[in-house]
């Protein structure tokens, strides 16, 4: 026995009337057929391999000298100079030092440059003045995809690397001409 729904009583006049309501039924759940072991398949075998043989990485490049990009803040006079391995090169205040020089190593994904630096903050001696000690402002790697990964951190000057390169060799000198006959 199924009772009718009640009616509903009259819209006010000027009202909008809700269209009525409908009874929607659930989906009928779907059954899906079992898996037989004939339908799958096993993995292929990884590709043979020679036993013991670790993958060793290449060695990466060193360099003789460090192209570096120096920015004073104060008046935006930059200056790009070389500082060869081992030996320091002043800029202004700063005293630069490169350590070691290196580009990535075929291998590696990406190419980049590394230098480690070390960078004195020392002022110019005046005749009759006493030498001031130096201060240590930046010690580490820089990498010249990365200049803000481990910045020098100075109130007055900016650098970072550019590139590592070897150094030019000396021009050969140019043989005498013949004499004339």
């Amino acid at each position: 026995p199924q009772t009718a729904p009640a009616p509903s009583p009259a819209p006010a006049p000027g009202a909008e009337e809700a269209p009525p309501p409908t009874i929607m039924s659930a989906p009928e759940p779907q059954t899906i057929a079992p898996t037989v072991e004939k339908e799958v398949t096993a993995a292929p075998p990884p590709a043979p391999s020679e036993p013991n043989a670790p993958e060793v990485p290449q060695r990466r490049p060193r360099f003789d000298v460090a192209v570096i990009q120096a920015l004073d803040k104060v008046t935006a006079h930059t200056l790009r100079f070389e500082a060869h391995v081992g030996q320091p090169v002043r800029y202004k205040t700063l005293i630069f030092t490169v350590r070691a020089c290196e580009k990535t190593a075929p291998d590696e994904p990406i190419s980049d440059s590394i230098a480690y630096i070390e960078i004195l903050s020392q002022p110019k001696t005046e005749p009759g003045h006493p030498v001031l000690p130096a201060k240590r402002a930046f010690q580490g790697w820089m990498y010249a995809s990365s200049p803000s990964l481990d910045p020098l951190e100075h109130p007055l000057y900016d650098a970072w690397l550019i590139t590592c390169r070897n150094d030019a060799p000396a021009p050969a000198p140019a043989a005498p001409a013949a004499p004339a006959r």
